[in-house]
């Protein structure tokens, strides 16, 4: 018995069976509702009396475990935002396992910070950055780092190009008279206009880029971006492709991204959280051609790897600028150490901005051993077929319109002459459906992000018949009010 035990300062159970039994009851609830998502509404609104009891006061004494998890299985597992079920297709996230599930547990289980020191958890995470770099065509000793997400990957990319085009004084000095550029396509996810504001250079520092017919980056107007910034006195020090474009899933030529990056002088960086890891797939990796060539390279599991969020990762070439640009040596709380626990070559807080991080590569690992590269290959190749007989519904019908070419797993359609908002509204409260809305070409588009590995032929067909049916209705409707 410790002297926590003795003074009941512990937070251990008395009696382990108990805690047993209730976690496999814990463990058995869930498994059923992954089991059962089809017999549930996809999403529906949590009632003003289920919002009410979460604005209760903070507990100060002790609750049973079993009314905690009662609370859970009547208030909030109902209530989620709908990603696991086949007919999720709103946002681009993947629909989890029950093996991430069961590795999730484990990693919390054994509660480790990957920070650093010389633990195995570490070695985990080496693994993947190791078959990261094998996948994508970079070189044995390049670095990787999982995050929170691609924001966070992206963020850190940007500012690996910013110290390398500014040097490694401008962690000490600050960004100051800011004279170089970077290039995105419209396209472009929100978050790298978000990094350069975070990383300091600021949003005018950043050039956004006409795209052309099939959504990609025009490398013509990049040039003439690049021509008339060099005339001004400006350097461009960060090129970025988009490798599955959040709105139409587009993949920009990489390749001739690469060479105009390399001729400026400029680091290159793939965004790829939608599409990288199509790279597991032989038939669709061929679209990301290029990819290996880039300088940094951020990516989701949590997307087409169908990993339980959240792992974002980013991978980086030159993992001695990826080091220079996040390593703190001044303090002496984290001093490395030749042998003990404090020991380890690879600290991975060195090479970002967390000190304190999770494991989150264990359900990655687990995943990619119990599934292999080729199961998870396969299932990419499945959303990107079921996206292609999506368009041809939508192609074939009259009364929808296809408003984008499909690259992935994305379309893009609307319902013509309907309030397509309204139609996706409706979608959403009837629970078999979900897609999102974005604007194409000035458009309100029903978006359809195919990514769920449970997503089937049924669901496809459940939407195309589900949005017929509500423009039909709202026809009618214009109709009975005099047009």
């Amino acid at each position: 018995m410790t002297q926590a035990d003795r003074d009941g300062a512990s937070l251990d159970p008395e009696n382990w069976d108990d805690l047993r039994a209730q976690g496999h009851r814990m463990l058995d609830d869930m498994f059923d509702n992954l089991a059962t998502l089809t017999e549930r509404p996809l999403w529906q609104a949590p009632t003003a009396e289920q919002r009410a009891r979460y604005r209760a006061e903070a507990p100060r004494g002790p609750g049973a475990l079993a009314d905690v998890h009662n609370q859970f299985m009547t208030d909030v597992a109902p209530y989620g935002s709908g990603n696991r079920h086949p007919g999720f297709m709103g946002w681009v996230q993947g629909g989890g396992t029950g093996v991430g599930m069961l590795a999730e547990m484990l990693a919390a289980g054994l509660d480790a910070n990957l920070g650093g020191r010389d633990h195995m958890p570490i070695e985990v995470e080496r693994q993947i950055v190791a078959w990261m770099a094998e996948l994508f065509g970079f070189p044995a000793d390049a670095s990787g780092l999982f995050l929170t997400g691609t924001s966070m990957a992206n963020l850190c990319a940007v500012l690996i190009a910013r110290d390398r085009a500014l040097g490694a004084d401008v962690r000490h000095t600050g960004v100051r008279d800011v004279r170089v550029v970077a290039y995105a396509s419209k396209g472009v996810h929100s978050c790298i206009v978000r990094a350069m504001d975070m990383t300091g250079l600021g949003w005018d520092r950043l050039r956004l880029i006409e795209t052309d017919a099939d959504h990609r980056i025009s490398l013509p107007a990049l040039e003439a971006a690049i021509a008339a910034d060099r005339a001004a006195g400006l350097t461009p020090f960060l090129v970025v492709g988009t490798a599955g474009s959040v709105d139409v899933g587009a993949i920009d030529d990489l390749n001739g991204l690469a060479d105009i990056a390399g001729r400026e002088g400029a680091a290159f960086h793939v965004d790829g959280a939608l599409g990288a890891l199509a790279m597991l797939s032989p038939t669709l990796a061929p679209r990301l051609a290029g990819i290996e060539r880039a300088d940094s390279l951020a990516l989701d599991f949590h997307k087409l790897g169908q990993i339980p969020y959240d792992a974002g990762f980013l991978l980086v070439r030159d993992a001695a600028a990826h080091k220079r640009t996040f390593t703190y040596s001044e303090a002496a709380y984290l001093r490395h150490a030749e042998r003990g626990l404090a020991g380890g070559e690879f600290w991975p807080c060195d090479y970002g901005p967390d000190l304190s991080r999770g494991f989150r590569a264990l359900k990655v690992w687990f995943s990619l051993k119990t599934y292999g590269f080729d199961a998870l290959g396969a299932v990419i190749r499945r959303t990107c077929d079921l996206a292609q007989t999506l368009a041809a519904k939508v192609e074939a019908s009259p009364e929808l319109e296809l408003l984008a070419p499909v690259g992935l797993n994305i379309v893009c359609f609307a319902y013509k002459g309907a309030d397509n908002a309204a139609i996706v509204a409706d979608l959403h409260e009837a629970g078999r459906v979900a897609p999102s809305t974005t604007t194409v070409a000035g458009k309100t588009a029903i978006r359809a992000a195919i990514v769920n590995h449970r997503t089937g032929p049924n669901d496809i067909q459940a939407l195309v018949d589900g949005v017929v049916a509500l423009g039909r209705a709202q026809a009618a409707a214009r109709e009975a009010r005099g047009g």
